[in-house]
């Protein structure tokens, strides 16, 4: 049994939120305060993509909220900023975790 509507991607929005490192992170680097190489972006960074796997992975998610919840797009702006690389293996798992959970997801 699913959750009422817009549950599961509220849930999985408030999830990933907490850790995100666009949010603030990012604008540090932008004003120069940290560079894209800091050890400490970087396991935040990697913490994150962690929690964003798990939050693809929630019971109750269709197809239509897994489009919502695309990691690309933030992925794309840690990537440009140089804070990860396209071969980076944790953004490289994360893109196929949300494959394959757009590909098993019902509803639209």
């Amino acid at each position: 049994m699913g959750m009422p509507d817009g549950q599961a991607l509220a849930r999985a929005i408030s999830t990933i939120s907490q850790s995100d490192p666009l949010i603030k992170l990012l604008q540090q680097i932008r004003i120069g305060r940290m560079q894209p190489t800091d050890a400490g972006l970087h396991a935040i960074t990697e913490a994150w993509m962690g929690t964003y796997e798990q939050a693809l992975s929630m019971d109750g998610l269709t197809r239509f909220d897994l489009r919502r919840l695309n990691p690309g797009p933030r992925l794309a702006v840690l990537t440009q900023a140089g804070v990860l690389s396209d071969e980076h293996s944790g953004l490289i798992s994360l893109k196929a975790s949300y494959e394959r959970a757009l590909s098993r997801a019902g509803g639209e």
